[in-house]
């Protein structure tokens, strides 16, 4: 039976730069801790992934520097736009993140946030930073593909 990729929801951010910053080697998908005003800006799609990463500390994953924009009908108890955020993965997922971070030049980059179930979610991906000439060789790539499509699709 062949594996296949997991459906996620609708994206309600996504990080388009990462991919082209970084090569993805793996994903995670983790859960968030967030409060109550939190969850109501990430459904509005009020967040910001573009500078976002993730660290491992004491044994915990938490996601920095993402901005969560505060709740329009929030009150005084609205939260924190950039504060750091706890990612809840199991044991073994985090053991597994701590020792392909320790390489050099990998890190952890949210890639997009999605409701599933109801709870929002963010698929973490391990990244490997891409170099100048890395970046123009996808750049190239894509456009040979998408010409060899324009010809193919002409010539149907």
């Amino acid at each position: 039976m062949a594996k296949t990729k997991p459906q996620h929801a609708q994206p309600l951010a996504q990080n388009k730069k990462a991919r082209h910053d970084y090569s993805i080697i793996a994903t995670f998908e983790a859960g968030m801790v967030l409060t109550g005003t939190e969850i109501k800006s990430i459904r509005a799609r009020r967040i910001n992934l573009k500078d976002g990463f993730a660290q491992i500390r004491n044994g915990e994953v938490w996601l920095l520097n993402v901005h969560i924009s505060p709740y329009a009908q929030g009150n005084q108890f609205n939260h924190d736009p950039l504060r750091n955020r706890k990612l809840l993965l199991h044991k073994k997922e985090i053991a597994k993140l701590a020792k392909q971070v320790s390489d050099k030049g990998i890190t952890l980059v949210p890639l997009k946030v999605y409701l599933k179930q109801g709870f929002a979610k963010v698929l973490l991906g391990v990244g490997k930073g891409k170099r100048d000439y890395d970046k123009r060789e996808t750049i190239k790539r894509k456009d040979q593909e998408r010409q060899i499509q324009r010809t193919l699709k002409n010539f149907d």
